[in-house]
């Protein structure tokens, strides 16, 4: 099995930023049940301006009831996508800020497995519940999965995952 591509992400001061502002300012906008998921390709160049612009399309997709943008913004490569789902104490808009290299596709793919698995409704009757994200192309990267989930908070499913990954089979 081909193991998928893995982006690193970036957390630095403008990265975060940037994410922080376009998540304060579209709360608002984002329908009821869905999440904006927004990738931008580091480094971020003119982040101010860039957030502006950014937000902006943001809002036009919103209003035009599209699901899909990608565009290059003052420089900076931007994709964009509305999807089905939100976690229940997560936030309406997150944002991934990645190196050059492997594109977003895996950081989609990855939200919307674990958005579709947070609105599925079945709840098994005991407390243990399991996480599972498939990725057809291959297995997603572990890391990968824990940050779509931490972007989402969604933290307790993983926790107990990542202390038996860490302790061995």
């Amino acid at each position: 099995m081909k193991r998928a591509a893995e982006p690193r992400l970036r957390f630095d001061r403008v990265a975060v930023g940037l994410v922080r502002r376009l998540q304060t300012s579209l709360a608002g906008s984002v329908p009821d049940g869905r999440t904006v998921v927004v990738t931008i390709t580091a480094p971020i160049w003119q982040d101010s301006k860039t957030g502006a612009v950014l937000e902006e399309r943001i809002r036009n997709l919103l209003a035009a009831r599209r699901t899909r943008l990608k565009a290059r913004i003052h420089g900076n490569r931007v994709e964009v996508r509305l999807l089905t789902g939100r976690a229940a104490r997560g936030p309406r808009l997150v944002g991934f800020v990645h190196n050059p290299g492997p594109d977003a596709s895996l950081l989609f793919d990855v939200t919307r497995r674990v958005l579709a698995t947070l609105v599925s409704g079945k709840r098994p009757a005991r407390s243990d519940r399991w996480r599972v994200i498939v990725n057809q192309d291959g297995t997603a990267p572990f890391k990968t999965i824990e940050q779509v989930c931490s972007a989402l908070r969604v933290r307790s499913a993983l926790q107990r995952l990542s202390a038996r990954k860490r302790a061995g089979p």
